[in-house]
């Protein structure tokens, strides 16, 4: 009998004791969590915080190197969409009208085979007394095609130059980054893992962000010069195409 009042007892005295003693606990847990989310004192944060002018420039650079890619991209390839587009509508309306006149006016103002079927147009009135006729109508059309190409192309060696020197660029606030690491332990006189894992890690922030500015640029500097190679492809069909009407018109 005394062995069972006893043990009621324990069982009392432990659960008053977690009563006591659990809420104290999760509180310290809850204080602690707090100064373990906010211990580190390096990161990508640290470095907008408390970066050197050096680092700072750096990573300036390659946000503007970045945005360019992104907005150059972006405008090219709606240009090449409309491009494209207005190629359905040239393989639609113009082939089909009764006169060169016609199908010309049928094309948007806008459009680049407007331009081109203009100029085609132009010099199949009249050659110069140096150039022949056939010879002229060729020329022509390939200066027009060579500032539509010129216009192409245009902005897209940005996205290549981007590609290629990005990475280098955060290559450079890297070694920034580590040199003053070593500099910092050699003015505390010791060394520790800590004094040296903190600033070199934040120290490479530096070359992902430039491959992160790098990688996309590449990639797409890739898809926009296959788009210009396909629109390329189709305004040397048209020119062609409108160079011998031209000549078989004038004979």
């Amino acid at each position: 009998m005394n062995s069972k009042h006893l043990m009621i007892a324990a069982a009392v005295v432990t659960a008053a004791t977690a009563i006591v003693v659990g809420p104290a606990f999760a509180q310290e847990a809850a204080a602690a969590a707090p100064a373990a989310a906010t211990s580190n004192p390096y990161g990508f944060v640290h470095i907008l915080e408390r970066g050197n002018p050096v680092q700072l420039s750096i990573l300036a650079v390659l946000v503007i190197m970045s945005i360019g890619t992104w907005y150059i991209a972006v405008m090219k390839f709606l240009e090449q969409q409309r491009i494209l587009t207005q190629a359905k509508i040239l393989e639609k309306k113009f082939w089909t009208s009764g006169t060169l006149s016609e199908g010309i006016e049928k094309l948007p103002k806008n459009s680049v085979f407007r331009a081109v079927a203009e100029a085609g147009h132009k010099a199949s009135q009249g050659g110069t007394t140096l150039v022949g006729l056939n010879d002229w109508i060729a020329m022509s059309l390939t200066r027009q095609l060579e500032d539509a190409n010129g216009r192409l192309a245009g902005g897209v060696s940005f996205l290549a130059s981007v590609g290629s020197t990005a990475p280098f660029v955060g290559l450079v606030g890297t070694v920034w980054g580590i040199l003053e690491a070593l500099i910092s332990i050699g003015v505390a006189g010791q060394m520790s893992i800590d004094k040296v894992a903190g600033p070199v890690g934040e120290a490479l922030i530096m070359t992902a962000i430039g491959l992160i500015a790098a990688v996309p640029a590449v990639l797409l500097y890739n898809l926009l010069i296959r788009r210009n190679k396909v629109i390329t492809e189709k305004l040397r069909g048209f020119a062609g195409d409108l160079q011998a009407y031209l000549i078989t018109k004038s004979k």
